[in-house]
């Protein structure tokens, strides 16, 4: 399988999209109503581990245009870039797109001397499955998505397969104006991913970094919570909080595996700027 070039010539745009999709209003799950498209500016700040099971953090700083669109076939929203099919009631079959921030070797004390990880943008499907609301004002649903994994540095690689099936729950109003979407999931890696962020090979091999060669399988377990709030008709802020368990992970033994458990953070706000008068669904 291989990406459209746009992804790879556009990373910053596709982590732009990713920020949204994981900080951005959990209100956006249910597109009926609101604009059919709006534009705008978002500003944030992320701190999350450099790579699953780091010691070592990224902090990043970033301000940004964005764009919105809720067609009834394609859509550029909270979830990505998604081209989607509803293959039958509660079942939706969507195409998308997220991504993660590089990190660089000499800033990762375990990782000195062996190559950077580039920008890794992940693409394909993802079944989307809606379950038995447990409330009013509540939607529960399950996401299953596949996706390739391709790291930008330089040109463009694959670098394996994830699948990360996790239980959704948006919750449109909790009270004070503030929406919330609660996930908690898995996420499993072929040999090939699980080796880019674990494997020392022979050449990088030192005393205190043996070789070691990944399995594939489990990678972490996850539970995340984010809300946001309107503070006018323009402007909403966002919070975001991710707790990911490495502990049964199938590569805890690789010298790179340095703990069991890792929080990543988000905080920012969005600022749309223009809107469409038509509707989505309309």
């Amino acid at each position: 399988m291989h990406a459209p070039a746009f992804f790879f010539r556009r990373p910053l745009w596709a982590l732009v999209t990713l920020l949204l999709s994981q900080y951005g209003n959990p209100a956006l799950a249910q597109p009926a109503g609101l604009p059919l498209w709006e534009f705008g500016a978002f500003g944030g700040t992320l701190s999350s581990p450099a790579y699953p099971a780091s010691t070592e953090r990224i902090n990043r700083n970033l301000v940004s245009p964005y764009f919105i669109y809720r067609g009834e076939r394609l859509s550029v929203d909270r979830d990505g870039i998604d081209a989607r099919l509803r293959l039958a009631p509660g079942y939706e079959l969507d195409l998308g797109v997220s991504g993660s921030f590089p990190a660089m070797s000499d800033g990762i004390s375990v990782r000195q001397g062996m190559p950077d990880m580039g920008t890794l943008l992940e693409f394909g499907p993802r079944l989307k499955v809606d379950l038995p609301s447990p409330g009013a004002g509540l939607r529960l649903g399950l996401d299953l998505p596949l996706r390739e994994v391709f790291e930008i540095s330089g040109g463009a690689r694959g670098q394996g397969l994830v699948f990360e099936p996790a239980l959704v729950l948006d919750a449109a109003n909790v009270g004070g104006g503030w929406s919330l979407t609660a996930k908690a999931g898995l996420t499993w890696g072929d040999q090939q991913i699980n080796q880019y962020f674990y494997g020392v090979s022979p050449t990088y091999a030192t005393g205190l970094r043996p070789v070691y060669e990944a399995q594939s399988g489990l990678m972490s377990a996850r539970a995340s919570l984010s809300t946001s709030k309107s503070l006018g008709p323009d402007v909403r802020v966002f919070g975001y909080a991710r707790m990911d368990y490495y502990g049964l992970s199938a590569n805890t033994a690789s010298p790179l595996h340095l703990q069991n458990s890792s929080p990543s953070l988000g905080l920012g706000l969005v600022w749309t700027l223009g809107r469409s008068d038509t509707r989505a669904g309309e």
